[in-house]
């Protein structure tokens, strides 16, 4: 099984949440949250802003943590062909500034401030799914249901 410990920015400013275009290795296209992996001895808090900066252009202010997910990805859906597990720290984030842009060089292209009306219409991963029910419901434990993945939802 493979690991990954990921940070993640749910940022929602008038009724639209910023969400990156992301471009797998195979060329499939999703939709997604700013975030990625954290790095080796990088606490998941920096990471998040880190990721937030690369991806959209803009720089961020953690304001809460949102919750954590845990999903292990069956090896027949996964990338490599091998069972997967993700850990995702889910965060609010708010823009402090900075302009939006596309990451340079990287798999997250146009950043977009997307409708939350339109979200459910979109190709996306399924952390986009947890991140907006963790900031719309705020769970004590900070853990929401598995999301069900098919049709225009992705792992």
């Amino acid at each position: 099984m493979s690991f990954r410990l990921a940070a993640y920015a749910v940022c929602i400013e008038g009724g639209s949440v910023l969400l990156v275009r992301h471009v797998g290795p195979d060329g499939a296209v999703l939709w997604t949250l700013p975030g990625g992996r954290v790095e080796h001895a990088e606490d998941p808090f920096d990471a998040v802003t880190r990721e937030f900066a690369e991806e959209t252009g803009h720089r961020g202010v953690v304001e809460r943590l949102l919750g954590v997910d845990s999903r292990v990805i069956p090896a027949e859906a996964a990338r490599a062909g091998v069972e997967h597990q993700n850990v995702g720290v889910f965060y609010q984030v708010a823009v402090l500034g900075g302009e939006l842009r596309a990451e340079p060089d990287g798999a997250a292209t146009e950043p977009t401030w997307t409708p939350l009306t339109e979200v459910a219409d979109l190709r996306r991963s399924s952390l986009v799914d947890i991140g907006l029910t963790l900031a719309r419901t705020l769970p004590t434990t900070g853990h929401v249901d598995p999301v069900n993945v098919g049709g225009l939802i992705q792992h």
